[in-house]
């Protein structure tokens, strides 16, 4: 078998595991969620640690800052589901973030300002986002303020927009792309591709909005608007950090999609957004 043949069945058998675990994770039930992405978020904080440590600058912890991550979101999990209601549960994870500041007092490594920054950008960058999983996950049942409801479908929506506007992106950038999107940090993306992903985005929308009436047409629209514009970003962001590291990939943990990092680049800034866009909804 040729070695681009074998290449393409190792990355489409991954792709298909990897679309059954997220949904049925995300759609089973809260429980399975709340693993789900305890463990993406300690995985990928880790591997956000291991690729800034290949620097001879930097020189920071990654099993503390995964399981300080990975905290982070199960507190934001417990939290809004109800489990463990008093805010309380963060101090664990604000001890951690203080243990790793003071820290760098007493271990005399040569650059602790690197240390320091890095170590709270996998926490900002890629724990964070993760976290507010279960801002979208959970809410209040409006006609019972003190009931919660886990409705999965907005945390499932903003994976099928990414997923859709990917596939689109590239299709019609391969068909029709002629005009670099931002060629300085990604020269493969194209003006064609970002809009036909956009199209696509917003055709899974309608379909959504058509089973699900949490939100009307026009508010699922603008959801999966915001989705493709900042998860472009996101996957921007994630190219130019590979760019100044001088890797193609962020790992291997993924046979034929690299790491952790490379299939969540772009939820890593959509996420914030539409928790910020469900937020404002809600205040109009």
């Amino acid at each position: 078998m040729m070695p681009k043949q074998s290449n393409l069945i190792v990355r489409s058998l991954t792709g298909i595991v990897f679309l059954v675990v997220m949904i049925g994770g995300i759609v089973y039930s809260p429980l399975t969620m709340g693993l789900l992405f305890t463990v993406i978020t300690a995985l990928a904080v880790h591997e956000f640690c291991d690729i800034v440590s290949e620097r001879e600058d930097v020189d920071i912890n990654p099993l503390i800052c995964s399981v300080s991550g990975a905290y982070l979101f199960l507190a934001f999990y417990g939290y809004l589901s109800g489990w463990t209601p008093t805010p309380a549960v963060f101090i664990p994870y604000l001890i951690s973030m203080v243990y790793l500041t003071i820290s760098e007092l007493y271990l005399q490594r040569e650059s602790p300002l690197n240390n320091w920054a890095y170590t709270m950008m996998s926490q900002m960058y890629v724990a964070l986002p993760f976290s507010l999983i279960p801002v979208l996950g959970f809410m209040s049942d409006p006609a019972h303020p003190m009931e919660i409801q886990y409705r999965w479908i907005f945390p499932l929506a903003v994976f099928i927009f990414l997923w859709t506007s990917d596939t689109g992106a590239y299709c019609f950038g391969s068909l029709f792309g002629r005009h670099r999107l931002f060629e300085r940090i990604s020269p493969k993306k194209s003006w064609e591709g970002s809009v036909g992903g956009a199209c696509v985005s917003m055709a899974a929308a309608c379909a959504v909005a058509h089973f699900d009436s949490s939100l009307t047409l026009p508010q699922w629209l603008g959801f999966a608007l915001v989705v493709v514009v900042f998860g472009t970003w996101g996957d921007l962001v994630e190219s130019l950090l590979k760019r100044q590291l001088g890797i193609k990939d962020s790992g291997n943990i993924l046979p034929g999609h690299g790491g952790m990092l490379d299939r969540f680049d772009s939820s890593l800034l959509a996420i914030p957004a539409v928790v910020v866009y469900l937020y404002t909804l809600t205040l109009l």
